[in-house]
């Protein structure tokens, strides 16, 4: 098996896990979000840790989180830490259409942040495929009578994360190892404080209390952890148009999920904004690759 195809399939486990992952924080339904975030950070730091050490790299991790990054990684763990929080709640609150939403959204996001701070140019086709994207969202809060919150809160957040993420010279499973790291301490004060009951209004710590729940909540660093690691992997072996293409396969499954498994209900604005966005991905991206065929025979000559 070549490396692109190693490759290729380590990228559809990353999309079939983040797209499927629905299923299971809705497994967790009846922990508190705050809970469950916890234990995803401190699990998936403990799984980074066996990694880290496995490859002999335990002190690049304390030069990170020590160093002159460290100010740039505590506000990406802090990005990351939010957008985690909101799709964690959207699908405990019966909100994965929007959730699946939010991340057809992130990539055009993310070009328009990647104009306004990096002043990357686009042509007249990519311009006017996130203009058809932003329309989208525009006609589905006037359909609607509200605007898709929670849908722009991951998409933002994910693209600010991404903003963060690109000015920090260090590698995928290094820098998210980081964000963790720095996330843990947070994460541990809060689950201490929750068990001992002061916070109020919050219920009984979860962990502990059966066999099965606490083996999800351990696992919760699994499902976090091991997708990052592949997704560095098939960095590595598959072009960057190809993993974007597949991409989309996360938001896909999210939204069968939504439909298919949790029976949540799409309205007519749904289904056209969907229809708008997965139009404007398109354009997007067939000018994206036309833009790269062009550009090679330059680079090449």
């Amino acid at each position: 098996m070549s490396d692109w195809t190693k490759g290729f399939w380590a990228m559809i486990t990353v999309c079939v896990t983040w797209g499927l992952s629905p299923i299971f924080y809705h497994a967790l339904g009846g922990v508190p979000v705050l809970e469950v975030l916890a234990h995803r950070t401190i699990w998936s730091l403990a799984l980074f840790l066996i990694i880290l050490g496995y490859q002999r790299r335990l002190g690049a991790l304390w030069q990170a989180i020590t160093g002159p990054w460290a100010g740039r990684i505590a506000l990406a763990a802090l990005l990351v830490s939010a957008n985690w929080g909101v799709f964690i709640w959207a699908v405990q609150a019966g909100h994965v259409v929007q959730s699946s939403l939010g991340y057809y959204i992130y990539p055009l996001i993310a070009v328009l942040l990647g104009v306004i701070v990096f002043r990357e140019r686009l042509s007249r086709v990519q311009g006017l495929a996130v203009l058809l994207a932003m329309a989208a969202v525009m006609l589905l809060t006037w359909g609607l009578g509200v605007a898709p919150w929670i849908s722009l809160a991951l998409a933002t957040t994910m693209g600010l994360y991404g903003v963060v993420k690109k000015s920090l010279p260090l590698g995928p499973v290094l820098s998210v190892a980081a964000e963790v790291a720095l996330l843990t301490p947070l994460a541990l004060i809060w689950l201490i404080l929750q068990g001992a009951g002061v916070l109020p209004g919050t219920a009984p710590l979860s962990f502990g209390g059966g066999a099965g729940l606490t083996f999800l909540l351990v696992f919760s660093g699994v499902i976090t952890a091991v997708p990052l690691v592949l997704f560095s992997y098939a960095a590595r072996r598959v072009e960057m148009t190809t993993m974007g293409l597949m991409f989309y396969l996360n938001p896909t499954l999210q939204f069968l999920c939504a439909v298919a498994v949790f029976g949540e209900a799409v309205t007519r604005w749904h289904m056209i904004a969907f229809a708008m966005i997965w139009t404007a991905i398109a354009i997007y991206t067939a000018a994206s690759i036309r833009q790269a065929r062009r550009a090679a025979p330059l680079a090449n000559g």
